[in-house]
């Protein structure tokens, strides 16, 4: 029997429509069933305590490490931000599983130079910066990451994988499963068709980023997520436009 790839996705409750998707990207190319479950803070507030800190430029920045304890310390699983979009088959990226590793990973040389990202977030630069974004975990080799240390280790013992003691357990991926939109590094190998496309630095989603690489293929995904065989993605706006013109939920009205 085909067992479901399971997929954990950091969820932002600023951005849903990252979410939302990325997982469209996933279901409308993989040949596997496929099982997503978003982390939300909301979720997970029985498990996970930590209070938000300045460094952090998501709500999942800490709890993506959660992922092992949500799937019982059993088989495998992928994790991924949410400001990613799919551009390949998943099951591609799920069949280079290599029992010999805890943690599986694209190992970027990335040390970005600006001072701010989307929304106005600090960026930070250090060793292993985004490894962490994109991650298949061997989950009954990450029991390090119990409840307890997930809600009290420093974000660097995290990010950079102390937890595991031995960098020699961190597989690597392809630069394709997780090409960073908008980056060029000198230092690494160029990818001309990418399999995973990451906004790091902001998605077009945020009008400020409207315009980065690959956005049309972003806004192609968004279209086909919010797509109805009676109303394509414009008419739905204008309808819900209409509709929600005097409601009083200012939070997520449209404009």
């Amino acid at each position: 029997m085909t067992q479901p790839i399971r997929i954990f996705v950091g969820y932002d409750n600023r951005i849903p429509v990252a979410f939302q998707t990325l997982v469209h990207s996933i279901t409308q190319r993989s040949s596997m069933p496929v099982l997503v479950c978003p982390i939300n803070i909301n979720n997970v507030k029985s498990i996970f305590n930590r209070e938000m800190v300045s460094v952090q430029s998501t709500e999942f920045s800490f709890s993506r490490f959660l992922t092992p304890y949500l799937s019982n310390y059993e088989g495998w699983s992928i994790f991924m931000d949410n400001d990613i979009i799919l551009m390949d088959d998943i099951a591609n990226l799920w069949n280079l599983r290599d029992d010999k590793y805890s943690v599986m990973c694209v190992k970027h040389d990335h040390h970005p130079h600006e001072a701010k990202k989307f929304m106005g977030a600090v960026q930070t630069s250090y060793e292993k910066k985004n490894w962490s974004s994109v991650v298949l975990f061997n989950n009954a080799k990450c029991k390090a990451l119990s409840l307890d240390y997930v809600n009290k280790a420093s974000g660097l013992e995290l990010h950079q994988f102390k937890w595991l003691g031995d960098d020699n357990l961190i597989g690597g991926l392809p630069l394709k499963w997780n090409y960073l939109a908008a980056y060029t590094e000198d230092n690494e190998q160029k990818v001309e068709q990418p399999s995973l496309v990451h906004y790091t630095i902001g998605g077009p989603f945020y009008p400020e980023f409207k315009d980065t690489e690959y956005s049309v293929e972003w806004f192609k995904e968004y279209a086909g997520a919010n797509y109805c065989k009676e109303a394509d993605v414009f008419s739905l706006t204008d309808m819900a436009r209409e509709k929600l013109s005097d409601s009083a939920d200012k939070i997520r009205r449209i404009k």
